[in-house]
């Protein structure tokens, strides 16, 4: 095995110095991306890295919607595959796994191999590998045995194709691998078709997921799999707009448009077009092309171009609604069994739901996002986006176009295309607004108009855009102290706060135990905690609240070693006598929270960072604004 991996490692280095090399063009290509643009050491060890089980929540509710989707498909192709010895992974856009069906008996070499779900595949961490290079190059490809660029990884055979979003953007990358297989890479020709028709099943599933209540048109070129499973599908309102499409439509208005092929972070251009603008055929000639009209006479052409054999759907009706007297929503799945906490949640589930704007503050840690996005979830908007924006963590330069969105060219290093803002990208669903004290006061008073008129003008625009949203907004700090200031607009608190909820801290809560077991019950093996674990955990004054209690199982599940958590498996600054483990019984906050954690740490940044959840360049930017200056740095 040593004597191979050196050849490939030779074959690696003379690769990349001569710039040939006699494997598949996208092969060669990643190979030389990895040596010359990420300085990747071939000869290094380059191990499965597996994020943490709260890492990988993140990633997984970022995705929620095309998980839900996509699990029909994952769970219908793994049925074929599996008896071959493969597993199935779902991973996002930035590489991580966030579903994976493999076989349980063979958990633990699955682990190593980082055919696991939270494995990280981003071809700058990993090398050449299907998912990665699939994420680079926007192609479905097999990397086999060889092809992938680490060593550690030249035993697998990985084969992955795209997901695109309806409006273009990669969504996820669906991908089949093995621990082994037979050595010639043909043997994995059925896998890589396999694998893209059910990435196509899956983007088509989820354009009619989100565009329920939209014509849906599929365009084939037989007639007799018209009606059965679409090669293009598209999403058309009732005025005639292009809202979306699955990528084999993106492929043909790439071309009408003679746009280039290849991935993009932008919104497409064929978005917002006319369908007549691309087809002989207007939205009013859409019921010509319903199943009431022989499939024969249901010819579609593409202006100077193909005819397609075509199928319109019509929108699926709105549901009646119910008077909202009598609509009471559910429980918000809160982890509630505190009794402040709980009538808290059903209290705050009733304002949210008619309508009134919350502001939920509390430490750092507490919960706030979750606390809203139960909320979120609980409502009549559930099957819509939740966008939650981390104001503290956005730079000040760019907020507004972050936000707000910008028109093509709207400032110098604008997107070409125009990019939609946050707040549209939450239309008809939720915006949550974290660290709201800490948005600059020219983009407060952009977000106030929004609040009232319910419109947006994105950046560099003229005519304002009609928005349907929900607000939450969430802070940590004293924000009638920050009006007083000058610092936070006065009128802008009263819009955001119709009602106002503090969130508790864990030390004060009731439901410390059966949190924990919540917390520990979606974990692999669902382990448990010693009669002494559950003790030290109990008397600890818990800081960083909910964060740091996930960050200390995070820790325990990772150290023990069998189905029970015992005390030596605990982050020592939660052990019982640790000189950092027990804080003023009343944390400091806001300000005062920064400059004590500043002298604790003895002016870390990073770890100061990590103390309270935020990015360094937001600790930096509050520390210039109250004027704290580092010792370390000679004032």
């Amino acid at each position: 095995m040593r004597s191979a991996v050196m050849a490939h490692i030779d074959e690696l280095v003379r690769a990349a110095s001569d710039g040939g090399g006699a494997r598949d063009p996208l092969i060669d290509q990643s190979w030389r991306r990895c040596m010359a643009e990420y300085r990747l050491d071939p000869a290094a060890p380059r191990r499965a890295y597996i994020h943490s089980q709260a890492r990988l929540r993140e990633h997984r509710d970022a995705l929620d919607d095309l998980i839900r989707v996509a699990r029909f498909g994952v769970e219908a192709l793994y049925r074929q595959v599996s008896g071959l010895g493969y597993v199935l992974i779902l991973a996002d856009a930035s590489g991580v796994a966030v579903d994976f069906i493999g076989d349980p008996s063979r958990d633990g070499d699955l682990r190593r191999a980082g055919l696991y779900r939270g494995s990280d595949w981003n071809e700058h961490l990993a090398g050449t590998c299907a998912v990665g290079t699939c994420i680079a190059t926007g192609e479905a490809l097999s990397v086999h045995l060889d092809d992938h660029f680490a060593g550690d990884h030249i035993g697998l055979t990985c084969t992955a194709a795209p997901v695109y979003a309806a409006d273009g953007t990669l969504a996820a990358v669906l991908d089949i691998s093995a621990l082994q297989a037979p050595a010639p890479k043909a043997s994995q020709h059925l896998a890589l078709q396999l694998v893209t028709s059910f990435a196509h099943r899956i983007e088509t599933a989820s354009l009619h997921n989100g565009f329920r209540r939209e014509w849906i048109l599929h365009l084939s070129r037989s007639p007799e799999f018209a009606d059965i499973e679409p090669e293009l599908a598209l999403a058309v309102d009732a005025g005639g707009r292009i809202l979306g499409f699955n990528s084999r439509a993106r492929a043909l208005i790439d071309r009408a448009l003679h746009r280039p092929r290849g991935p993009s972070d932008l919104r497409h251009a064929g978005l917002g077009l006319r369908l007549d603008a691309l087809f002989e055929a207007s939205v009013d000639d859409l019921p010509l092309f319903t199943r009431a009209v022989p499939v024969e006479r249901r010819v579609l052409r593409l202006r100077g171009g193909e005819r397609f054999y075509a199928l319109a759907l019509e929108p699926a009706e709105a549901p009646a609604r119910t008077p909202a007297r009598s609509k009471r929503p559910a429980r918000p799945p809160v982890l509630a069994d505190d009794a402040t906490l709980g009538p808290m949640a059903r209290q705050a589930a009733r304002l949210f739901e008619a309508g009134v704007g919350l502001l939920v503050g509390g430490e750092t840690g507490t919960g706030k996002e979750f606390f809203a996005k139960s909320l979120h979830r609980a409502s009549s908007r559930a099957a819509k986006p939740f966008v939650a924006v981390n104001c503290a963590a956005l730079p000040e330069t760019l907020i507004e176009s972050e936000l707000f969105g910008h028109e093509p060219g709207a400032f110098t290093g604008a997107a070409a295309k125009g990019r939609t803002g946050l707040v549209q990208q939450a239309e008809g669903g939720t915006l949550f607004l974290d660290e709201i004290g800490d948005m600059p006061l020219s983009a407060q008073t952009r977000l106030l108009r929004v609040l009232a008129e319910r419109e947006v003008t994105p950046v560099g625009a003229a005519t304002p855009q009609a928005v349907d949203i929900r607000v939450i907004a969430a802070t940590h700090r004293d924000l009638a102290a920050l009006v007083r200031e000058g610092r936070f607009r006065e009128d802008l608190l009263y819009r955001l706060a119709g009602a106002r909820f503090v969130l508790p801290p864990l030390r004060e809560r009731g439901d410390l135990t059966a949190l924990t077991a919540r917390l520990l019950a979606g974990r692999p093996g669902s382990p448990r905690l010693s009669a002494e674990a559950a003790a030290a955990l109990a008397h600890h004054a818990w800081p960083g609240n909910v964060r740091e209690l996930v960050s200390a199982l995070d820790y325990a599940c990772a150290l023990a070693e069998g189905p029970e958590i015992g005390l030596s498996d605990l982050p020592p600054t939660v052990l019982p006598g640790d000189a950092g483990a027990s804080p003023p019984a009343a944390a400091p906050t806001g300000d005062d929270a920064l400059d004590a954690a500043l002298r604790r740490r003895a002016w870390n940044v990073s770890a100061v960072a990590r103390d309270l959840g935020l990015d360094r360049s937001t600790v930096h930017r509050r520390m210039r604004r109250l004027g704290l200056v580092s010792p370390n740095h000679g004032g």
